[in-house]
Parts: C-alpha cells; structure tokens; sequence
C-alpha cells in the first residue's frame, strides 16, 4: 500500500509542479507583488497537501523587512515556509537552480543562490541580502548551511548574519521540526548524507502522518551584535524549542 501511495501522491505533485510553472511562466512579472506573495503561499500549502504533508504553525510571522534565520531538515523546508511566510526570499545553494522544474519555480520567487564552497560568492551574497533588506524586503536563510537530522541542531555559520547587523535588521529565528505519530523527528523527511533527491521525495511520499512544524519565534535585534555572537544566541534559541530526540 505505501507504494501505492506514493505513485498516487508523485502524480498529483507532477501536476501541481507543472500548474505553477504555468503560473510563472504567464504574466508572472506582471503581477503585484501582494498577488505573487498570495500564490506562492496557496501554491506552497497545497504542495505539502498533496504530498501528504500537515502544516502545523506556532506563533506569528513578523511583518516588514527581516532576516528569517532557520534550522534545515529537508528540501521542502522552503514550501513549509513559504506557506506560512510567503514573503520571504530565500538563500538557497546553486545547484537547486538546475534541479529539474524546481529551478525554474524556485528561480521565479526571487531566491539568491549562494556558491557555499566559494567565499568570493559568499561576501556577494551577503552584499545582495543586505540590499535587499534595505528595500524592506525579506530574505531567509539557513545558517547550518546543510540539512540536519533535525536534532542536535548542526552548527550555524554566522556570514550571511552579517547582512542583518549591517543594516540594523532584525532576525526572525524559525524551527523546523518534521515529526510523525510517536516520533518527535522523522527520519521519512530527512536529506541528509549520500541521500538522493528521489529517494528522499519517495520516503516523503510513501510516508504517512507526516507533520511539518513551523514555529516563529519573536525577533531578535542585531544592532551592536558581532556576527558570531549572534549566531550562538541564535543557535540557543532554536535548540530551547527543539525537544530531545
């Protein structure tokens, strides 16, 4: 049954992938923004419905221009934030820009792609975050770097932190906690290691009762901050809210 299952949930994503590269391939530029914000968050829940995936959400997003800062466990972290954060653009590794059809969506929302291996590319990131929240947009990142098991929470580089003290921004830290019935952290959701891309969107798909949580905590000033102190007071907030595996 759980194969039976996940072919059910692989099509209806391959046609929900395909009706949002119709979205942003058709008038995508022309849209307001308020209306680009409003289908990437519809899109974004639906793509978890239809992988079988519950969206749970604790506490408010902030509003106006911030550096979301978040632990990372999957590949779809980004649609569960999107669902609940829609206005957020995202700091995410070059290689998704290649992805097949991914790229071509994630592309079209704004993301910043980072050479992680590059410290050239990182400084131009940072340059690019911190310009873009000037404009009062908001830009999220993952200081792990990588994806992690979830706990113990891997530790967080502080370079792309640099953006928010630079332009006295604040962060919005988020933890992300995938979990199923009995299980405080679910291995189905994790890419970690040698894992694939289709292996993991299988073990996604064949999963059952699977919960991402999306939990926002309140802002967190940087003004006067060093970058890596602020990544450690960062570091023990998400892990205070991260219950033992």
């Amino acid at each position: 049954m759980g194969a039976v299952l996940a072919i059910v949930r692989m099509l209806r994503m391959v046609a929900h992938v395909a009706h949002g590269l119709m979205l942003v391939h058709w008038g995508w530029d022309r849209r307001t923004p308020q209306d680009r914000q409003d289908r990437i968050g519809w899109w974004s829940a639906k793509l978890l419905r239809v992988l079988g995936v519950r969206l749970e959400t604790v506490g408010m997003p902030a509003q106006g221009a911030r550096l979301v800062t978040a632990n990372h466990v999957s590949w779809l972290d980004i649609a569960a934030m999107h669902a609940v954060m829609p206005d957020a653009r995202f700091v995410s590794k070059a290689d998704i820009k290649h992805w097949p059809l991914v790229g071509r969506l994630v592309t079209a929302v704004g993301t910043l792609y980072i050479e992680r291996a590059s410290k050239r590319d990182a400084l131009r990131v940072v340059h690019q975050t911190a310009e873009a929240l000037a404009r009062g947009e908001t830009v999220a990142v993952f200081p792990e770097g990588t994806t992690g098991p979830g706990r113990p929470l891997l530790p967080l580089h502080g370079n792309l932190l640099q953006a928010a003290i630079s332009t006295g921004t604040p962060l919005q830290p988020v933890v992300l906690r995938w979990h199923q019935p009995g299980r405080p952290y679910s291995e189905a959701a994790q890419f970690i290691g040698n894992m694939t891309l289709v292996a993991s969107m299988w073990r996604i798909m064949s999963a059952r009762g699977l919960t991402a949580r999306v939990q926002c905590l309140p802002l967190l000033p940087t003004a006067h901050m060093e970058r890596r102190a602020l990544a450690d007071a960062l570091a023990r907030l998400i892990d205070a809210e991260l219950p033992p595996a």
